[in-house]
């Protein structure tokens, strides 16, 4: 049986941002956990080593396989800062053009610094992201 990897746990969001070692990361990450959480409502929770979700909801696919994940996050990579904002190109097509310079994979939007973006365009996306999950999957927030 599956065992899902990346898991809510209790650690502490503050000590994974002062563990980031590039300090324009750090406070790209402070930032992005003000917009998170204005946007979603919902306080922020580590999920495995490295993502700050928001949230949560329970899935459950036609294979049987089925977990639980943040309905938005995102994560100080080395590389780049990591949005996992799922389906929010669905409830907007050309929201990640006016979002500003980023490249995006099916429910990751991948972003070199936040003074790159539009973080009132990212807001309108966490928000879709949110809409999308709990429409897709009702039932836990």
């Amino acid at each position: 049986m599956y065992e899902q990897k990346t898991k809510q746990h209790e650690g502490s969001v503050i000590e994974f941002i002062e563990s980031v070692e590039k300090p324009s990361k750090k406070e790209d990450a402070y930032r992005l956990l003000e917009v998170f959480e204005q946007a979603t409502g919902h306080p922020p929770k580590m999920w495995g080593d490295s993502i700050i979700g928001f949230g949560s909801y329970h899935y459950r696919y036609a294979t049987g396989h089925e977990g639980n994940a943040p309905l938005a996050g995102f994560s100080p990579r080395k590389a780049k800062i990591s949005l996992y904002l799922t389906g929010c190109a669905e409830k907007e097509p050309d929201a990640l053009e006016r979002l500003g310079k980023c490249t995006a994979g099916k429910s990751c939007i991948y972003i070199n610094k936040l003074g790159d973006i539009d973080t009132e365009v990212l807001k309108e996306l966490i928000r879709n992201a949110v809409s999308y999950l709990q429409e897709r999957y009702p039932g836990k927030d």
